[in-house]
């Protein structure tokens, strides 16, 4: 297994990080937090998670050891691939997961794409007991910790992928607004904003005012 990744950043995409390690590009595919943080020809350090399948290996890259061990977790709920489990973490830190897992949140895992109210219901039993508690918390105060380390609204998660891409600051403002109308549609829906569809138009919006 690969346990982590630590090199310059070589690029960056939408939804992935190329990582050079030792001379080689390590393609690691990451949730726009984490892409957020990294910059170009910048070092960087990533958990991993390698999935294996009979016809592909897929690098999943992570901030820290504690999203990758609820990445790998959430896999064990009936029917979560680590793409639906990547999405989850997209839309929450580990810590607002295992909160809502705690306090039976339907609402907040059907703020995911993808997971409907019949899903959220049965990912709650499946996952019942086998995230834990809030790290170094429990109770209402890791329900408060939880908030306040959720992540940031998605037009701000939008604007930080943006700049971490190499955009300027007013590029990226402007290439959010360009997208809002598609983000309240899907929130007046009653789903979440999917900031990865998001992020692909915008950087459309971006590349047709060039």
């Amino acid at each position: 297994m690969i346990a982590f990744v630590s090199g310059p950043v070589a690029a960056l995409a939408p939804s992935l990080a190329v990582i050079e390690v030792g001379g080689v590009g390590m393609a690691v595919h990451c949730t726009p937090n984490t892409l957020a943080g990294l910059r170009t020809g910048e070092p960087a350090r990533l958990a991993t998670s390698l999935v294996v399948r009979e016809d592909s290996l897929t690098l999943y890259g992570f901030a820290d050891d504690d999203e990758r061990q609820v990445f790998e977790l959430l896999q064990t709920a009936s029917g979560v691939g680590p793409k639906l489990a990547q999405a989850m973490l997209a839309v929450h830190s580990p810590d607002a997961l295992r909160v809502a897992v705690s306090v039976g949140d339907e609402k907040a895992l059907m703020a995911v794409s993808g997971i409907g109210k019949k899903g959220a219901q049965k990912l709650l039993l499946d996952l019942k007991d086998k995230l834990g508690s809030p790290l170094g918390s429990s109770g209402m105060v890791g329900a408060q910790r939880a908030a306040a380390s959720a992540p940031a609204p998605w037009s701000e998660q939008l604007s930080a992928a943006l700049i971490g891409l190499g955009y300027a600051s007013r590029d990226a403002e402007e290439a959010v607004s360009a997208v809002t109308p598609q983000a309240e549609a899907a929130i007046a829906a009653g789903g979440s904003a999917p900031v990865p569809q998001l992020l692909r138009a915008a950087l459309q919006s971006l590349n047709r005012a060039r």
